[in-house]
């Protein structure tokens, strides 16, 4: 498909340049506005290469089908003289406005934890869902593939990355920091219950006592933290200890020091401290979710937008990575994410009201073409092309998506991996949920577009931000 030559002719069949406004592109469709809709040859257009139809209005549509139009788009914005920006790219541009004004040590810190955890992310989802999916099977057949070699296989591929995750956790934040990512793996490997290790043998029918605690050593007390914390620790000491070796001998000397120095601050100072850190978060989880009931949903769910435009949402990756591991407290169920997955459903309805209720054809298109991925769960483009930057309605959404956290809190919905929402957090949910979260979303939904169609929606403000 030649998109100049067949831009060049809907151009011509538009009445020229001087007629044609505007253009935008939606999910599979190529929108232009006209001044003198009679010179425009509709039986001409729907015969050019490419056109899958032409649906007339004050708008015209040229269906051209996913992907094909993006390119059409671009040629047709070039022979019109500019490139318009669509929603993708107010959104990128807003986004990256946001983040340098919220640069600040705290959000540097925090995306730091998020680069270690993100790498992981493809294989805590797969696992998770691995583990809620064979769950579902042993349920559903009463345990009649179980002791069959491949459903024993996909199995351990579920229970893999948990029982290891630390030895990940290590390498990635040592990476992160500056190390080397093996000596980070095995920093995170000391984390890890295994009754090989040697610091667990049993010596005249005694476990070995620990002089700092009086008590057996126990690697997964620590949990994931304390694999990060060791892995940023082993990065550091590597550091430091190369700037003082000599070359000749740095490649040998420097790792062993790091390795027997490290395991001390690990065993003495680390897991103790992690132990505390990570009892500590569970605490608050659990009286934010166990005690404050709905109310609490309601403030976690209404306010995660205000988390991710700051970035501080970086904190939560780890603490969902701790709620999905099925040797955790929560047996892998993670309850806090569902009611953080409705804040993407106030934006959904924020957007419906705004859509319906403001003229102005520029604000329509941007929301036309961000509704249908924050549907599916892709948030972005709505929140920072539409709604943050009109202030009200960004407030209204989060405030209505508050809603659904109730919901979604009184439902105790769970989810058994992290990394989708909205529609496609259907994948995720616990099984036997679907239905209250279809409508924890609804809610969400209908209370984001009712608070912002009565008090979110500012014509002037409208006009101010993507012009009259």
């Amino acid at each position: 498909m030649n998109c100049d030559a067949i831009c060049k002719q809907l151009l011509k069949f538009l009445g020229g340049k001087e007629n044609v406004i505007n253009s935008e592109a939606c999910m599979t469709r190529l929108r232009v506005d006209v001044h003198d809709l009679s010179r425009v040859d509709i039986d001409a257009i729907k015969k050019v290469e490419g056109v899958l139809g032409v649906i007339e209005g004050d708008t015209l549509q040229i269906v051209f089908g996913p992907g094909k139009v993006n390119e059409v788009h671009e040629a047709f914005s070039q022979l019109l003289g500019g490139t318009d920006p669509s929603v993708y790219d107010v959104a990128k541009e807003n986004k990256t406005a946001q983040k340098a004004k919220h640069d600040k040590p705290v959000q540097r810190f925090l995306k730091r934890i998020g680069d270690i955890f993100v790498p992981l992310l493809p294989g805590i989802v797969a696992c998770g869902l691995i583990n809620g999916i064979t769950n579902v099977i042993k349920v559903a057949s009463g345990g009649a593939f179980s002791g069959l070699w491949w459903y024993e296989s996909i199995r351990t591929m579920g229970w893999a990355v948990f029982t290891y995750l630390p030895i990940f956790v290590g390498y990635t934040a040592a990476k992160e920091f500056g190390g080397s990512p093996v000596l980070g793996g095995i920093a995170g490997a000391i984390c890890i219950s295994n009754p090989s290790m040697p610091l667990l043998a049993t010596y005249g029918n005694s476990q070995i006592i620990l002089p700092m605690t009086g008590q057996p050593y126990n690697p997964a007390h620590g949990g994931l933290i304390a694999a990060f914390i060791a892995g940023a620790a082993f990065a550091f000491l590597e550091k430091k200890i190369r700037k003082i070796m000599p070359k000749m001998i740095d490649t040998f000397i420097s790792p062993l020091l790091v390795l027997i120095i490290g395991v001390v601050a690990i065993v003495a100072i680390i897991q103790p401290l992690s132990a505390v850190l990570t009892k500590g978060i569970y605490n608050v989880i659990e009286f934010v979710y166990g005690k404050t009931g709905f109310i609490g949903g309601y403030i976690l769910s209404a306010g995660f937008l205000p988390l991710v435009a700051t970035g501080l949402h970086q904190a939560l990756i780890p603490i969902h990575a701790m709620l999905n591991d099925p040797s955790g407290p929560t047996g892998g169920i993670n309850y806090l994410l569902p009611i953080l997955m409705m804040a993407g459903g106030g934006q959904v309805g924020s957007g419906f009201a705004l859509y319906f209720k403001t003229k102005n054809k520029k604000l329509k298109g941007f929301i036309r073409d961000s509704i249908p991925v924050g549907i599916l769960g892709v948030g972005e483009p709505l929140m920072y092309a539409v709604t943050l930057p009109l202030g009200k309605s960004f407030i209204t959404a989060c405030l209505g998506s508050g809603f659904g956290g109730v919901a979604a809190s009184l439902f105790h919905i769970g989810a058994v991996a992290q990394g989708a929402s909205g529609l496609f957090g259907l994948l995720i949910v616990e099984p036997g949920k679907q239905v209250q979260y279809v409508i924890a979303m609804l809610i969400s939904y209908t209370a984001g577009f009712i608070l912002t169609w009565f008090f979110g929606v500012d014509e002037k403000r409208i006009n101010e931000v993507y012009g009259e």
